[in-house]
């Protein structure tokens, strides 16, 4: 049987982690080592911005241990991202580039969305144990070091998701510049993210009721897999048991806390505090169950990769839970849902029929899909520069399973549908953006801009929208009855940067109904 072995490595804010798996398309993912060091970088690097050259050559060593491991297995492929503490730290690159030198590993750098994207795939390649859950409203908790990322569940759909800090290493650091007495520290966390998480129930939970929570963090997680309630379910524990195990554990020292639990001393102060972060969100969501799936980064990554080499069947559709963030952006701004739907389909229907011309790829497909839901996001805040503020809007605005790169792309495309295009030697002195980014840009915003010009008076005059390309014209067949003067003139303009993009001249037809 043909299986690969692959190796993951998470470089995190307190820990770095490697599991070696073994990944076929009859037996799945199997975990065959899973070994883990203490190291927190997220020390550093919330508090200077800079890794100390003591745990830089720390981690080093650690990592030529990992690669040791890799040889022992025969590891055919890896993957070693870093997470907050990396990306918070000022010379990231410089880092990088040092750790590759002395250990032959290159380590990626995950944006938070990318990261807390795989944490959800860890759980959801759990299959139907996940669907179960998220069929009733549930709130999905990642407690990271730095942050903690809250995703709303319901009716199995995902409704949106938003970031607040800090996480459990940073407010340990944030505390320990304080003097408190011990029987403070639960209030002092509540003050710390209570505002935060009775905004993010006020603005995104409502009347939606949420009877379960999903629990993935490094500590509370693995005492819930242990077993502290009546139920014999793996992971699962009632909300009012947990509430009780979170008050015996008040009353006890770092000591007996340890040794009740069995887990290393330091460890119990983030297991203390991500428990009294949990015991708010239970409290302030009304949940009834907590789930901990034991899934964990490194778990996502095999996922992402046997995904990717197509070893396995993917048990969740990951993208539409992309689309429904961009869809709740969409309702939160107030963007009329029937004219982004039409808008869409077109942008998609122009799209496929180009597929030869724009040699886009299935992911920028959606990254179309994303500019078209969110192209009129920013009429919220004005309706004299709406590319403008459509922008700002989806670069303040987390979507779960896309880079910064690719939100960046999505809220240039939003921005020059609507507003004179930056050539590169203007657009690229002001931003990161590299050539291929770019051009992508340019071909989306021809690509939106043109459907944009199909129904500039947003009176959705036509029903049905045919597209077809023959040599070097792309033929747009509208049929309606409607006066269509407005839009043959605007779509002039459109289709002349429509054709320095892609040297294919757009043509519309109307063509009149027989209603």
């Amino acid at each position: 049987m043909a299986y690969k072995t692959f190796a993951a490595i998470d470089v995190g804010s307190y820990e770095l982690a490697m599991k070696v798996f073994e990944i076929s398309s009859k037996n799945g993912i199997r975990e065959i080592d899973y070994v883990r060091h203490r190291i927190e970088l997220g020390t550093d690097s919330y508090l200077t911005g800079k890794i100390s050259n003591e745990r830089m050559d720390e981690l080093c060593r650690i990592l030529r241990e990992y690669t040791e491991i890799m040889k022992s297995y025969k590891v055919e492929d890896y993957r070693a991202y870093g997470t907050s503490a990396i990306r918070e730290t000022k010379n990231s690159i410089i880092l990088l580039d040092q750790i590759h030198a002395r250990t032959g590993i290159r380590i990626e750098v995950l944006s938070n969305s990318e990261q807390r994207f795989l944490d959800y795939k860890s759980v959801a390649s759990k299959g139907l144990a996940f669907q179960k859950v998220i069929e009733k409203g549930t709130a999905f908790i990642d407690i990271g070091g730095g942050s903690i990322q809250i995703s709303l569940f319901d009716k199995d759909s995902l409704v949106t998701t938003q970031n607040i800090r800090p996480g459990v290493l940073r407010m340990r650091e944030e505390l320990g510049s304080l003097s408190y007495r011990t029987y403070q520290l639960e209030e002092l966390v509540e003050e710390l993210i209570g505002d935060s998480i009775q905004s993010f129930r006020d603005n995104f939970v409502g009347n939606r009721v949420i009877q379960n929570i999903i629990l993935v963090d490094d500590y509370v997680s693995l005492i819930l897999q242990k077993g502290i309630g009546d139920t014999n379910k793996k992971g699962h524990v009632d909300a009012t048991e947990f509430l009780e195990f979170v008050r015996k554990l008040k009353q006890k020292k770092s000591q007996e806390i340890a040794s009740a639990l069995g887990i290393p001393e330091e460890n119990t102060s983030l297991l203390y505090l991500s428990a009294l972060m949990l015991r708010n969100m239970i409290k302030t969501f009304g949940a009834e169950m907590v789930w901990a799936p034991g899934a964990s980064l490194c778990d996502g990554m095999a996922y992402e990769y046997a995904q990717k080499n197509k070893l396995l069947v993917d048990s969740h559709n990951f993208e539409q839970d992309i689309l429904a963030c961009a869809w709740d952006i969409n309702r939160r701004y107030q963007g009329n849902e029937r004219k982004s739907r039409e808008r869409e389909q077109m942008a998609l229907n122009l799209f496929d029929h180009m597929k030869k011309a724009h040699g886009l790829s299935k992911r920028d497909r959606l990254l179309l899909r994303l500019a078209a839901i969110l192209d009129e996001c920013g009429q919220y805040i004005s309706l004299t520069s709406v590319g403008e503020s459509s922008y700002n809007i989806v670069m303040a605005t987390e979507m779960i399973g896309l880079s910064h790169l690719e939100r960046e792309i999505v809220a240039n495309v939003v921005k020059y549908a609507r507003m004179p295009f930056e050539y590169y030697d203007t657009l690229g002195c002001r931003t990161t953006l590299d050539k291929e980014s770019y051009l992508k840009i340019a071909k989306l915003t021809a690509l939106l801009r043109l459907v944009n010009a199909l129904d500039i008076s947003r009176e959705q005059k036509f029903d049905n929208v045919k597209v077809a390309w023959k040599d070097d014209i792309v033929t747009i067949t509208v049929e309606t009855n409607a006066d269509m003067t407005l839009e043959f003139g605007f779509f002039k303009q459109n289709a002349d940067f429509f054709e320095e993009v892609f040297s294919i001249k757009p043509v519309i037809k109307q063509k009149k109904s027989n209603i």
